[in-house]
């Protein structure tokens, strides 16, 4: 009785190192979906250039710090109608009536509601007086009635103590989110899988923050928002890649053509398409929320929300291509079983193409 070697689900021309998929176009390689792309072989590559940047990122997080908003940091913020204001001049007046310098003043609204926001660090009851004074004065503002009037101008306090509980109540956010998922896919799927996905969803984490940190962005709530909802973007395309690469390495102990790790590789290749279409459509409406938040409303927290999103999107596609799988198949590599399945297989490739040349 003749032994049939089996093939990978959805596999039948998926292509093992040498094979010929690897003078197909890159293109047509992407479409199909065949493995022609080795990620998962040049992982130690992918691993070192991770590396480079998460140093860099933690780098700039250690030295550097974060520009943390009023919400977390404490402080004033005050607001007047737009109407023939320039920020400049207007942080300079600010300025020049509490002693103290403005730390961000800015363009917000649109149309008739467009106003001049002012970040200050936390001023005292006489100090806010003063400076909505000297504005008045500079600038005569009409309030919603039409009316010159000092209520035209708007103050709100953040103190240290308010932004303190909002940055612990993110930071427990942050470690329930972390939590859940791990146990989440250890259920679904296996423990390596998991870890394999947090040490990809940190990742992302620690790019994002280190982004914000190197280009010197606001954090602000709306940017932990959206720091948790990329998470959750990571983890799904994660997942994805995962499914399949548990579709593709069902009972492989007892299949002999291809290694753990090119089952892997497929895997991802077979998924790669649909990974790059979601984050494609993912970031154009984002992109349109950025447009509109900066060039047209000016609207801080609807930029802070997009700008997160936008980079830790495309980080979190990147990761669960070049970084989740890969430490996926390090991890399995370690197993006893799969060390010697990957052997045989090996040993049976070598005496095939002994046996044929």
């Amino acid at each position: 009785m003749s032994t049939t070697i089996d093939k990978p689900k959805g596999s039948a021309d998926a292509p093992v190192p040498g094979d010929t998929a690897k003078k197909e176009s890159w293109l047509n390689r992407l479409y199909t979906g065949t493995g022609g792309f080795p990620i998962v072989q040049k992982r130690k590559f992918y691993y070192a250039l991770s590396l480079i940047i998460l140093l860099i990122c933690l780098g700039s997080i250690v030295f550097r710090g974060f520009a943390l908003g009023i919400d977390f940091e404490g402080g004033t913020k005050l607001s007047v109608p737009a109407a023939g204001v320039d920020t400049e001049v207007a942080s300079q007046i600010v300025s020049d009536a509490t002693g103290e310098e403005v730390a961000e003043a800015q363009l917000i609204g649109a149309g008739g509601g467009r106003q001049v926001e002012i970040q200050m660090p936390f001023l005292s009851t006489q100090q806010i007086t003063d400076a909505k004074n000297a504005l008045f004065e500079e600038y005569q503002p009409v309030n919603a009635a039409g009316e010159v009037s000092p209520n035209a101008i708007g103050d709100s306090n953040r103190s240290e103590s308010w932004g303190s509980a909002v940055t612990k109540q993110a930071v427990i956010a942050l470690i329930a989110f972390v939590a859940i998922v791990f146990v989440y896919i250890m259920i679904r799927f296996e423990a390596a899988m998991s870890a394999a996905a947090m040490a990809s969803m940190l990742y992302v984490l620690v790019f994002t923050a280190g982004i914000y940190s190197i280009v010197g962005w606001e954090v602000t709530p709306a940017m932990v928002i959206g720091l948790l909802t990329i998470l959750g973007f990571a983890l799904y395309d994660t997942v994805v890649v995962f499914d399949k690469v548990q579709e593709n390495t069902a009972g492989i102990r007892h299949r002999s053509k291809f290694t753990y790790a090119e089952e892997a590789n497929l895997a991802v290749n077979q998924t790669l398409m649909r990974s790059i279409n979601t984050t494609v459509i993912s970031l154009l409406p984002l992109a349109a929320l950025v447009i509109i938040a900066v060039v047209i409303l000016g609207v801080g927290t609807l930029r802070d929300l997009a700008l997160v999103q936008v980079v830790g999107i495309f980080t979190g596609t990147l990761s669960s291509i070049f970084l989740a799988t890969p430490l996926l198949v390090d991890i399995k590599n370690r197993r006893k079983d799969i060390k010697k399945h990957d052997e045989a297989v090996l040993r049976r490739r070598q005496q095939a193409e002994a046996a044929s040349s």
